[in-house]
């Protein structure tokens, strides 16, 4: 039965629930927690779970860990496919309307600042160039551009110069950010999401125990075959996605593969790398997101956390 905390009925569906902060800091197991006390359904909020393959090196949670409770947006897409924000508040918005229609709490969790600042205050009536994508379609023959803006969008094209090569992929590049025909580009996105005020939580621990935790983690994926992971993602197109080698992780130990470094100091650099990210997580969350921040100390178990959160909630 949801707990009292979350107001429910048939013209008020259960407002959603964020749960951010930076890498390490205990978010997905306090998630899980918290999704069996409300009852809720997690909305991974996180730029690299969303491609299939990336396991180890993002922490994606485990099969039984999804099968204990439902997640949304991970693996929905495949390594050599591009992703961006615009495409995570159209799968979010899905996701959390399927989740209220079942009665339960959509608990959204992650650390991609970019992702909750797309979904909390929307993108604007035209995407801005995604760099990836602009490359992409840039290196296309203009041939491929002008057949495929002929599918899509036929009123565009009747009316584009299709000598000019750059509006050509102006036009295809806001095609495929928004999936609505460019020509009818009129309509915005979708409102602002409702305010979150008393339901936006951040967890914070001490910098000597979120180095522990971070220190404790890459340990433990490469004792679960990080190193093994990556070449077979190489294998599978990891190297031809920009975005996907931007994952700390993944990116060193290709570099290891290549022969520019050791096992050990290739160990190092990711540590570094993510107490660098993980900082400057932190302070971006600090200054442009309104949570509120639960300290977590290090013994403290993912269920007391949730069960202080709930206890929030009701006030």
């Amino acid at each position: 039965m949801p707990d009292p905390a979350i107001p429910a009925s048939p013209t008020s569906p259960p407002n959603p629930v964020v749960l951010a902060g930076p890498t390490a800091s205990g978010k997905s197991a306090v998630a899980l927690e918290l999704a069996r006390l409300l009852p809720g359904e997690i909305v991974s909020v996180d730029s690299m779970q969303v491609y299939r393959g990336l396991d180890l090196g993002t922490a994606k949670p485990t099969r039984e860990e999804q099968a204990q409770t439902p997640h949304h947006l991970i693996d929905i897409v495949d390594l050599t496919a591009a992703f961006d924000a615009a495409q995570f508040v159209t799968r979010a918005r899905q996701a959390i309307e399927e989740i209220q229609s079942r009665d339960r709490v959509p608990i959204l969790c992650g650390g991609t600042g970019l992702y909750f600042n797309a979904w909390l205050g929307g993108l604007g009536d035209a995407p801005p160039p995604d760099p990836q994508l602009r490359a992409e379609l840039e290196a296309m023959p203009l041939a491929a551009l002008l057949d495929e803006l002929a599918r899509k969008d036929w009123a565009t094209l009747d009316e584009i110069d299709v000598e000019n090569r750059r509006r050509v992929v102006r036009a295809v590049e806001v095609i495929r950010l928004t999936g609505r025909p460019f020509s009818q580009q009129r309509a915005r996105w979708p409102d602002r999401a409702p305010a979150l005020a008393g339901r936006s939580f951040g967890l914070l621990r001490s910098r000597e125990d979120t180095v522990r935790r971070i220190h404790r983690r890459i340990d433990v994926m490469f004792a679960a075959g990080l190193i093994e992971e990556t070449r077979r993602l190489l294998e599978q197109g990891l190297a031809e996605n920009r975005t996907a080698m931007q994952a700390i992780g993944y990116r060193q130990v290709v570099e290891h593969l290549r022969g520019e470094r050791g096992r050990l100091e290739t160990m190092e650099q990711v540590r570094i790398k993510t107490r660098q990210f993980s900082k400057r997580q932190l302070t971006w969350f600090r200054g442009q997101m309104d949570l509120d921040w639960l300290e977590v100390s290090e013994d403290e178990p993912p269920s007391e956390t949730a069960r202080r959160l709930m206890e929030r909630l009701r006030t």
